[in-house]
């Protein structure tokens, strides 16, 4: 059910928490500010547009979501796919899939499929965001050094191509600002946590340039010589020119930007119910998202999501109830509307400098370098996310990211599943096993003349049929009975119930009857709903291998 945390909230609400969130959505506003327009600007949109997003999905994310402390808005993760939508598509385009994303989310909310995106894999998460991450740091080169470029290219390699050809039109001026700008970033937080070094940055950079540049006459690019002015109020809501073909086009982008909305909203959710000790609901976290994905390409906006280190600086300013979101989201109203006239001031290079740190923090280092002293398959998985990320397209890293660790996880099941004879192991000996499952207790078995065991360690799906047959076929004639002991095997797929039916069908021909033994509910219930109980009988089915091997013994007598 749809129930925003906002309602819940308002419950024994006071004044001393409304001083906090006052304090906390003022501050989160203040902050959030540059990063709007340093987003919008990587993504190849005007720099309003990531104010007007920062407004109307943050507002609209505070009061409908389902996390008490989550700040919405532009974030870096959608940098990639909105430069290219801009770029092939037009902001009219952007517009199309922003809107169908959002109505993907809401569908996601409304059949509570929240859960479900805590099941991509981690290496995944880690390799398209270290290849977004590689991704923003290339598309601010051209302004951290001051270069002359013209339009650039969208992909990669043509960006790279255009700053190698231009790298002598260097901007010394630019370049040195830049990197005082980063350095003050990094060192920042040694003097002040709770204000993020960024917004110093921005303000430092903009004054001092104001005073370079009346003194010494020194230029850098600045958000008004390259986009002129800001406006000073929010646009009236327009919906786009919606064209079938289009729609079809844009549909994969979609999906990409509803699954990367998803999974960065959620994990910022996480992280945040982490540091309150609280509990979110995904589900109208999702339908929340969806809502004001839909709304902010209305006002001129682009796509929005849970911001992480946002939402993080909300908490640590004392936010505690969505009231401090909505609040973030009328101070950056208020300041559009009062001030926007002096961020036209601000330098092109001190931008850069934000986003080359929020890449270098995006990348994630210490989680790549923790993966890569792990398994090869999540090395490999993480590599060909991070490397189609860069060069090709997200939407294709995250489909081929999935299939590969499809691949390799069927792989390991395949590894550890293992059929194999009993004979030697448990004849008048002692077997210790799990003593957890009642058929695995410690045990001296034996198995009368003409029964034969065979015990399936793992799964029995289609990945280990092969193995399964090839275990079979060493039954010889004489054997009456074949028992499959099944205390290990939790999941029985269509494979697995095929691999039983060809052993039904061989072992009919041979006079030798198939019992079951210490099997699990999901099998059971399987071969129960199949009907490939009734065809191997009730009575060859067991929960103990001593009821099996009675049921044996009473079938070579």
């Amino acid at each position: 059910m749809f129930k925003p945390e906002l309602l819940k909230s308002l419950k024994g609400y006071n004044s001393k928490i409304f001083l906090k969130d006052l304090s906390a959505g003022i501050i989160v506003g203040i902050v959030a500010l540059p990063l709007a327009i340093a987003f919008a600007i990587a993504s190849g949109v005007e720099p309003e547009r990531g104010i007007y997003t920062a407004i109307i999905a943050g507002f609209l994310i505070s009061v409908l979501g389902g996390s008490k402390v989550q700040i919405g808005g532009p974030t870096g993760a959608f940098v990639v796919i909105v430069y290219g939508v801009i770029q092939n598509f037009g902001y009219s385009g952007l517009m199309i899939a922003t809107i169908l994303a959002g109505i993907l989310l809401v569908l996601m909310g409304a059949f509570k499929l929240g859960g479900l995106v805590k099941f991509i894999p981690y290496t995944i998460i880690t390799g398209f965001t270290a290849g977004i991450a590689v991704t923003i740091f290339t598309t601010q080169i051209g302004d951290f050094f001051g270069l002359t470029t013209g339009k650039m290219p969208g992909d990669f390699v043509g960006k790279i191509k255009v700053y190698a050809e231009c790298f002598n039109t260097i901007n010394w001026y630019s370049f040195g600002m830049a990197l005082v700008s980063l350095v003050i970033i990094f060192l920042w937080p040694k003097i002040n946590k709770k204000i993020p070094g960024s917004l110093i940055v921005i303000i430092l950079a903009t004054l001092v340039n104001l005073l370079i540049n009346k003194t010494l006459g020194w230029q850098t690019d600045t958000i008004g010589s390259r986009y002129g002015a800001i406006p000073s109020s929010l646009p009236a809501p327009t919906l786009p020119a919606f064209n079938l073909n289009q729609i079809i086009d844009l549909f994969p982008t979609a999906i990409s930007i509803a699954v990367l909305a998803a999974i960065e909203s959620l994990l910022s959710a996480v992280v945040a119910d982490g540091m309150i000790g609280s509990k979110h609901d995904s589900n109208t976290e999702l339908i929340a998202q969806g809502i004001a994905n839909i709304a902010s390409p209305l006002f001129g906006g682009i796509p929005a999501t849970g911001a992480i280190a946002r939402t993080a600086t909300n908490i640590k300013n004392g936010g505690r109830t969505p009231i401090a979101g909505i609040i973030h989201a009328i101070t950056l109203l208020l300041i559009m509307l009062v001030l926007g006239r002096f961020v036209v001031y601000i330098p092109m290079a001190a931008l850069a400098a934000v986003l080359v740190s929020v890449s270098w923090n995006m990348a994630g280092f210490p989680a790549i370098k923790g993966i890569f002293k792990g398994q090869k398959s999540d090395i490999t998985v993480l590599l060909v996310t991070f490397v189609i990320t860069i060069f090709i397209d997200l939407t294709v890293a995250i489909e081929v990211g999935l299939l590969f660790a499809a691949f390799f996880f069927i792989k390991k099941m395949i590894d550890v599943s293992e059929v194999r004879e009993q004979r030697s192991s448990i004849v008048g000996g002692i077997t210790t096993v799990n003593p957890i499952n009642p058929d695995t207790a410690e045990e001296s078995l034996e198995i009368p003349t003409g029964v034969l065991v065979y015990e399936i360690e793992g799964p029995l799906f289609f990945g280990t049929v092969q193995k399964f047959e090839q275990s079979v076929e060493r039954a010889k004639i004489d054997y009456k009975v074949i028992i499959l002991r099944m205390r290990n095997t939790i999941y029985l797929d269509a494979g697995g119930l095929r691999a039983l039916e060809q052993l039904k069908e061989a072992c009919d021909k041979k006079g030798v009857t198939i019992v079951l033994s210490g099997i699990h509910t999901q099998p059971y219930l399987l071969l129960q709903k199949t009907g490939m109980a009734k065809i191997l009988g009730e009575e060859n089915i067991y929960d103990h291998i001593d009821k099996a091997l009675q049921r044996a013994e009473n079938l070579v007598k």
